[in-house]
């Protein structure tokens, strides 16, 4: 094998998937579905006969599903509407993966766009090839099977990931078809999903099937401990009839490694999966539903780094929403240790989305967010009115990629935290606010005030551990509260058309 098999003709699938039209979305995502799994399957079975140490004088190609409308004439759509049509005229196509898991997702959009365009709904295989390493679900894992030169031998034979396919210029809302190029259908090509699909498992070791639709962030691990513990408790068996209830809405618990807790009050079920040896840098924790509408939670950790990452990721998932639980500095006297800060404003000095976001685009509070993080509070601490604003606070949060910002000259970052109004400051919110903004996904954030550096209360060991043990309960009770509210609302509510550009895709 060497460069020379470039020049040889392609190894093809035997399947034969010529380009059909389809009236109904459900089937066209079975049609996806055939072609995705004969493409995959074949590129599976190569790969097997190349560790086995089968020579190839021909180089190995499948390509992923696409799926296509095409518009003659603008369509009146009502103007409520935030999803589930194109701009206008033309030909709008996307590159499709993994239907075993966005079969539901697919369905629904091209369900929507057949409704509200009264077009046929094309599918076919594109020109993408398939990167051999996304054909496997779950990875290949090569360790001890090839040797170096077959590593290296393997881009010869198979498509690896190309990082100009991975770019995030339609979400951010620079990609620019050239002539005679279709628009785009979606915020993601296939190529991008598996990229992120595959980091996810890496990043929080469970796989990406588990994660829900609703997402809570935090940057402290006494936020997850919690979390296990009112997981493993909803699995638990309860004579209690509205208990029961209550817990039966949720089907399954699943921790790192995939170790998944099933429900006890809906049967008898064995648990699976082995936990890793050590914990990945963000582990990711689930409480799944059937339908998927569970909450999910993610220590992200210290920074906005970490932050940017794991919601570039996420996001692929499309998201109903999600919202980061944390603490915070308060920035003002009045402020209590504990209080809560509602951000309806960020000053983002976190930098790490300055060159996909840039700084002047305003990132607005989303009133179902807020109206549901607010009534949380209410509920779980049973105060309202004068003695909930006692506290609760709303306002501006300031995030900061510097740790240690107290230690440069105090007067010039106390006077641009007072000149932006801000009450609060930490690493994180404004990046996880930015990159909902950016990805279309409904964020928010409500923070808990750890210490008071500007006022001589600084994050010590014994204060700390005292505020950790009195507090993180409640916070996390609101945190999960806020999202069964948000799910009992509904999707019509929640999506936003504040988070739609002027000539937005199609796909919410």
């Amino acid at each position: 094998m060497n460069n020379d098999s470039y020049l040889r003709p392609l190894m093809m699938p035997a399947h034969d998937f010529p380009d059909e039209s389809f009236a109904d979305a459900a089937d066209a995502v079975a049609r996806l579905s055939s072609i995705y799994e004969a493409n995959t399957s074949f590129l599976r079975d190569a790969f097997a006969r190349y560790r086995r140490g089968e020579s190839f004088d021909r180089r190995v190609r499948a390509c992923y599903p696409y799926v296509r409308i095409r518009t003659n004439v603008n369509t009146h759509i009502d103007s409520r509407r935030s999803y589930g049509f194109v701009a206008g005229p033309g030909v709008f196509e996307t590159t499709v993966t993994r239907p075993d898991l966005f079969g539901d997702y697919y369905r629904e959009q091209l369900r929507l766009l057949a409704k509200n365009h009264h077009v046929g709904i094309e599918v076919g295989v594109s020109d993408q090839p398939i990167p051999v390493h996304f054909a496997f679900a779950e990875g290949i894992h090569l360790e001890g099977d090839l040797d170096r030169e077959r590593l290296v031998a393997m881009r010869d034979v198979f498509d690896t990931p190309d990082l100009a396919q991975l770019d995030d210029r339609i979400v951010n809302g620079t990609y620019e078809p050239q002539p005679g190029e279709p628009h785009p259908l979606a915020l993601f090509t296939a190529p991008r999903v598996d990229f992120s699909l595959h980091r996810l498992k890496h990043y929080t070791a469970t796989s990406p099937t588990h994660v829900q639709n609703y997402v809570l962030y935090t940057n402290y691990q006494f936020y997850i401990d919690e979390f296990v513990k009112l997981g493993r408790a909803m699995m638990a068996h309860t004579d209690d009839a509205d208990l029961r209830n209550y817990r039966s809405e949720y089907t399954s618990f699943v921790e790192p490694g995939d170790v998944v807790t099933y429900n006890a009050n809906l049967g008898e079920q064995g648990d699976e999966g082995t936990a890793p040896a050590r914990l990945p840098q963000m582990p990711a924790y689930h409480l799944k539903r059937a339908d998927g509408s569970g909450i999910t939670m993610i220590n992200i950790g210290v920074g906005p780094s970490n932050a940017k990452t794991i919601t570039d990721h996420i996001a692929v998932l499309r998201p109903h929403a999600w919202i980061m639980l944390g603490h915070c500095a308060g920035l003002r006297n009045t402020q209590r240790l504990g209080d809560y800060v509602l951000a309806h404003g960020y000053v983002r000095e976190d930098h790490v989305l300055d060159a996909d976001l840039p700084l002047w685009v305003p990132i607005p509070a989303l009133a179902e967010v807020q109206l549901a993080l607010e009534r949380a509070v209410a509920d779980v601490t049973k105060l309202d009115g004068v003695e909930l604003k006692r506290v609760m606070r709303t306002g501006t949060v300031a995030s900061v990629d510097n740790r240690n910002w107290e230690l440069r000259d105090h007067r010039e970052p106390v006077l641009r935290l007072s000149q932006s109004r801000a009450i609060a400051l930490d690493m994180e919110s404004a990046t996880i606010a930015a990159n909902g903004f950016r990805f279309r996904v409904p964020y928010g954030t409500l923070l808990c005030v750890s210490d008071k550096p500007l006022h001589g209360e600084l994050k010590l060991p014994g204060m700390a551990d005292s505020f950790y043990r009195a507090q993180v309960d409640q916070h996390l009770q609101i945190g999960v509260k806020a999202m069964e509210i948000l799910r009992t609302n509904g999707l019509h509510k929640l999506h936003s058309r504040k988070l739609r550009s002027f000539a937005e895709v199609a796909f919410q």
